[in-house]
């Protein structure tokens, strides 16, 4: 059993980072407040990795956390992106402050937020509750508002009403899926209420045509907080407006915090409905999210918007691998929602460089990176082949392993070859627009002829993400256990 003092750290360590950032984040010393937080929070949530997998499962703070595999696994990528993405803000902001475009206020208004949207994301992955979980979700919506609109720029402001209004949209089903979901509970599924063990447990007892609707709606709306199509068009214009460190948590950890909570509704569903409604669901809805990545990426000029859309691409691929439903096939998907937030939060970070050191986000702009900053562009181009899925990085052995189960899988044979040939063109892209941004000679370009650029923190956190992506693709160690644990209970096996 879970020590109950250790299950509530994971809210603790947030909110107390974010109190200290309201008392003392203007001070120069206090810039370092995020990145310690975040380890301390990478420290509890192996803690209670290792708890769970030896003791098992259980509940705490009165019934409204739960702690299984799956929720801890879903605390240490929230933390490990934390980790990334808060060691790369002070290098950020002190740029950021130099060169005139913040201020210290700024950056410790920034600091709260971001320590406010980790403990949402924390709250959402550990409760015990569906209702709970949607209003921790909601909360990361509200905060992450302000964090998208900070620049205050008029395409920073519309972007953050675009995705209040989408998002908020999106939310507003998923409600309404949940409270069709306790509806359906109350009159046939034993009085489950909305938590999750139980209602697992009770799913055969529910009404299969209200809990059918409710099912779509939970699926569409929580898809589309993941960025996943029809509703993933907030996305783009939030994560290229958004200040790089943020980027880097939106996308490496917050979609994947959505998808968690995608996850938990397929549970229900499967047991209430049958593996195969749900399956074509999140099949159409992953073969959509890769077709319109590979679509607009063609066409993209903005490197911030190309790893937006690359980030559809992935939670379609992790959609994907839900829809299978075979444990390897989850195995995997849980395995790319980690490396992709390890690979997406540090180019995000390096993206961020890229438009402090050049002044635009628009490829075009882009040229002989490499001439003029090679520590950058080598782990930014590196970076790149990580989200095309080439080895030793472990997106190639998640999506290797989501492969193997769609191939294998009745039914699923089709979809895998779609979303493999629409992954093809994502990748040749990717790497078509990178080299024109990194390679050349700086006399091609205007002004491109400067002294090389010193490497700073961000492009040390760059390379060490990259590093702990490369890591997993060779061996997940001691996660094998817990993604077994996590896959089994996504499957309905444990």
């Amino acid at each position: 059993m879970t020590p109950p003092v250790l299950s509530v750290l994971p809210l603790a360590v947030p909110a107390v980072a974010a109190l200290a950032f309201a008392v003392f984040g203007s001070r120069p010393a206090a810039r370092w407040i995020g990145a310690a937080s975040s380890v301390a929070l990478l420290a509890v949530a192996v803690t209670l990795a290792y708890a769970v997998v030896t003791s098992g499962p259980g509940a705490a703070l009165g019934g409204l956390l739960w702690l299984d595999a799956v929720s801890v696994f879903m605390l240490l990528v929230i933390a490990a992106v934390a980790v990334l993405a808060t060691s790369g803000t002070p290098g950020h902001f002190r740029a950021e402050i130099a060169e005139g475009r913040a201020g210290p206020r700024t950056a410790a208004r920034h600091g709260a937020l971001v320590q406010a949207f980790i403990a949402a994301m924390n709250a959402a992955v550990l409760a015990a509750n569906l209702g709970m979980l949607w209003i921790a979700i909601e909360a990361t919506t509200i905060i992450t508002a302000f964090l998208v609109g900070q620049r205050r720029s008029r395409a920073a402001v519309e972007a953050a009403w675009k995705y209040v209004v989408l998002c908020s949209t999106g939310i507003a089903l998923a409600l309404l899926g949940a409270l069709l979901l306790n509806y359906a509970s109350s009159t046939g599924g034993g009085g489950a209420g909305l938590n999750l063990v139980a209602l697992a447990d009770s799913a055969h007892l529910l009404d299969p045509d209200v809990t059918r609707i409710a099912v779509v709606l939970l699926i569409l709306g929580f898809g589309a907080k993941a960025g996943l199509a029809p509703l993933h068009a907030w996305l783009p214009d939030a994560h290229s407006q958004a200040p790089a460190p943020v980027s880097a948590l939106m996308s490496g950890a917050l979609l994947a915090v959505a998808f968690y909570a995608v996850l938990r509704v397929k549970v229900v569903a499967d047991a209430a409905l049958g593996a195969g409604f749900a399956r074509a669901l999140l099949t159409v809805m992953a073969l959509a999210s890769l077709a319109v990545a590979a679509t607009l990426l063609l066409a993209q000029r903005d490197y911030k918007r190309m790893l937006a859309y690359s980030s559809i691409e992935h939670l379609g691929l992790v959609a994907l691998g839900a829809a299978i439903g075979a444990p390897l096939a989850v195995a995997a998907a849980l395995l790319h929602v980690l490396g992709h937030g390890l690979a997406k939060a540090a180019l995000f970070l390096g993206a961020g460089r890229v438009l402090q050191l050049t002044g635009s986000s628009k490829i075009a702009s882009v040229r002989a990176l490499a001439a003029r900053a090679p520590v950058l562009a080598g782990g930014a181009g590196l970076g790149v082949l990580a989200l095309t899925g080439l080895p030793p990085f472990s997106l190639f052995a998640s999506e290797l392993g989501i492969a193997r189960a769609g191939l294998a899988t009745p039914g699923m044979g089709w979809a895998t070859t779609a979303a493999l040939l629409l992954v093809l063109v994502i990748a040749g892209t990717l790497v078509w627009h990178s080299s024109r941004m990194l390679l050349g000679a700086p006399a091609d370009v205007p002004g491109a002829a400067v002294a090389p650029v010193r490497t700073d923190t961000t492009v040390v956190v760059l390379v060490v993400g990259l590093l702990a992506c490369a890591a997993l693709g060779v061996t997940v160690g001691p996660l094998d256990t817990l993604l077994e644990s996590a896959a089994d209970i996504l499957v309905g096996a444990s």
